[in-house]
């Protein structure tokens, strides 16, 4: 090159790299890299969920803090689902499968969920079914205390592993009609118990965000 400096080819053709990646992936791609909020993986909702399970709510019903509404809140880069159940009572706290209350989903073809947890006390889990959706006499299995460790359990949905409780009644339908027409599980205790949820993944189902 005659009249100026000479650019070694390495550096051009590194230069020439550089501005077609930015012409590529335009200006905010770049300001999003070197702050603010790391790329979503589609796994979880664009509002807070587990799992995509974005709706964990205290029901009102036991003295539980809180005493209503959600129940998730921010914790190690995801979210968690916290409360305190209070008194000897029973307590019950709500996962919407559909994210919303009208919602329900065929859980037939499933063979259970992992779910990972903390628990100070034994509790339980109800499946409840659109169709009988009040009243505490549901088909329901046991969740174990953990001695408030964060642990990983898998809760299968073979019809032997979910039973009733003489305190809230039989229900008047199988337990393989509620997978069908599943629209929550629900969590009851009579103890006071401390609880945490950190991941609720059900086979073979993925809840769609709202």
């Amino acid at each position: 090159m005659r009249g100026g400096s000479k650019i070694p080819f390495g550096r051009t053709l590194a230069v020439i790299a550089s501005a077609l990646l930015l012409s590529l992936i335009g200006p905010g791609a770049v300001a999003n890299a070197s702050g603010g909020h790391p790329p979503r993986h589609g796994c979880e909702c664009e509002t807070p969920s587990i799992d995509r399970l974005q709706q964990w709510l205290a029901s009102g019903e036991g003295t539980t803090v809180p005493p209503t509404g959600s129940l998730l809140v921010r914790e190690r880069g995801g979210y968690a689902a916290k409360v305190a159940f209070l008194n000897a009572e029973w307590h019950v706290v709500v996962v919407w499968l559909g994210n919303q209350f009208e919602a329900q989903a065929d859980l037939s073809k499933s063979k259970g969920f992992w779910m990972t947890y903390s628990a100070t006390d034994d509790l339980y889990v109800q499946l409840r079914p659109a169709s009988h959706w009040s009243g505490g006499d549901k088909w329901l299995t046991k969740v174990p205390s953990t001695g408030g460790k964060l642990v990983k359990k898998f809760f299968s949905f073979a019809p032997d592993a979910w039973t009733t409780l003489p305190e809230l009644g039989k229900p008047t339908y199988s337990f393989a009609s509620a997978l069908t027409e599943a629209r929550g599980l629900v969590f009851v205790g009579k103890t006071p118990n401390e609880l945490a949820f950190r991941g609720l993944a059900i086979d073979r189902y993925r809840p769609p965000c709202l």
